[in-house]
């Protein structure tokens, strides 16, 4: 599991807890941690198509 999955999945439980406990402090941080999970997963996409584009320039110029 990549590192955006293990955040998302972290925040959801933290929010999942705050809901059940009332505490509106941590059902907010797991939250935050899902949004830093969505933007994590965002950069890793882009990090992915820029190898992709990368190694396909290498092959043609080879």
């Amino acid at each position: 599991m990549r590192k955006s999955g293990m955040q998302k999945g972290k925040g959801k439980a933290k929010e999942a807890v705050g809901k059940a406990t009332g505490d509106r402090r941590m059902e907010a941080e797991g939250e935050t941690d899902q949004a830093k999970g969505k933007a994590r997963e965002a950069m890793e996409k882009v990090h992915e198509a820029t190898e992709k584009t990368r190694d396909s320039a290498k092959r043609r110029a080879s």
